[in-house]
């Protein structure tokens, strides 16, 4: 019989839980296609074990955090931000482990909804004489590092993250096409943080054509070895320069980019500088079906994608309602001049009532510039209850 209870976390249980989800936090971005999940086993109010996600086929956060414990985690305390998995996949049930560890409550946040789970963690633990809470995600952090997994699971796609840098009046360029640099230096390197945790950056061959990026991670001195996300470039026909520096060889990482009608000996040539290129469904106008794009890198087990791309790009994304979450940088300076762009181009909407709305959840002052970060309003898998979650095994 389950004995499951319900209960918020206090007192010495929200420090746990904290440990958890700084624990999931130190794996974000280097889990996919599995979340990122952190554990921790409490025995007389000390941490005696903390575990996170490994890469997919290693154990699970549980595991982890129950071979650091050691013996220690006989009649200890469980804190994990997901529910343990009951079945089989890549390895075993994770409740199989808890058992043998002799754990004798367990306390998690987020439920796991794979149909493999059956009646769930609590009926399976209970039937061995373990107690199970389940907490609340109190700020919701649980369901913000779940999000990307959830967004996946939902539609098949990762989240998308729409970042720019822009000015007061609301321009990423000039009227001559000069952007560089809107925001600081501080910007710039938050911006880079943030692709260390994305699987993937996307950009339109026209941001290779105008300003050439290598699209890698630079930080110097990182609390972890960077990641080099994915670079993806939408370039229907083939345009891109074959000595693009995102086609360097010498560059971390890997280069795929997606076409529509590009000649075959063009393609030939891209994928002789070492790029994958992928011919997808074009949109009706001759271009990338940025929707087709991202069922593409979902397939590939891609969590979370960073929008990079310039306005036109962004169009196409905001007018097939793929924006998850914006991260706007807004430095203090004008351009002014009505051919200045600004950082979303595309049909766009006719009638006010029809703009997409945001949730803004974080503003801050970053050097001289300001960075708002807003989320989608529509997105459940943002929400601490909106969508299933379970993870791939």
């Amino acid at each position: 019989m389950s004995s499951m209870q319900s209960s918020p976390a206090v007192g010495s249980g929200i420090t746990a839980l904290r440990h958890a989800i700084a624990a999931a936090r130190e794996v974000a971005g280097r889990t996919s296609p599995n979340p990122p999940v952190g554990a921790v086993v409490v025995r007389d109010g000390v941490v005696v074990g903390t575990g996170a996600t490994q890469p997919p086929g290693g154990p699970h956060a549980e595991v982890v955090a129950l071979r650091a414990a050691g013996a220690a985690a006989h009649g200890a305390e469980l804190f994990v931000t997901l529910e343990p998995c009951t079945f089989h996949g890549r390895t075993p049930p994770c409740t199989d482990a808890i058992i043998a560890a002799g754990i004798r409550r367990v306390s998690y946040v987020a439920s796991d909804s794979d149909p493999r789970i059956g009646a769930g963690a609590a009926a399976v633990l209970g039937a061995a004489g373990i107690i199970v809470h389940r907490l609340d995600d109190v700020d919701g952090s649980v369901a913000a590092l779940l999000a990307p997994f959830r967004c996946r699971v939902a539609t098949g796609r990762p989240l998308v993250t729409h970042k720019y840098a822009m000015t007061l009046d609301g321009r990423i360029a000039t009227a001559t096409g000069s952007s560089r640099w809107i925001s600081g230096a501080a910007s710039r390197r938050r911006v880079h943080e943030l692709r260390d945790r994305v699987d993937a950056i996307i950009v339109g061959v026209g941001t290779v054509l105008g300003d050439n990026p290598e699209l890698t991670t630079r930080l110097d001195s990182h609390w972890r070895p960077v990641r080099h996300p994915l670079r993806v470039v939408l370039d229907s026909r083939g345009r891109m320069p074959l000595d693009a520096r995102v086609l360097d060889p010498a560059l971390p990482g890997s280069t795929i980019v997606a076409t529509v009608d590009a000649p075959a000996e063009r393609a030939a040539a891209l994928q002789a500088r070492g790029a994958t290129v992928v011919t997808l469904p074009g949109d009706g106008a001759g271009r990338v079906d940025v929707a087709a794009m991202l069922q593409h890198l979902g397939r590939m087990g891609a969590n979370h994608v960073l929008l990079e791309g310039g306005a036109e790009v962004a169009g196409a994304f905001h007018d097939a309602g793929l924006i998850d979450e914006v991260h706007a940088y807004i430095a203090p300076k004008t351009v002014a001049g009505t051919a200045a762009r600004g950082p979303v181009g595309g049909a766009g909407v006719m009638l006010m009532a029809d703009a997409r709305h945001y949730d803004v959840q974080h503003v801050e002052r970053i050097g001289a510039d300001v960075l708002i970060v807003a989320h989608a309003a529509s997105a459940c898998w943002w929400h601490k209850e909106g969508c299933d979650v379970h993870r791939d095994r």
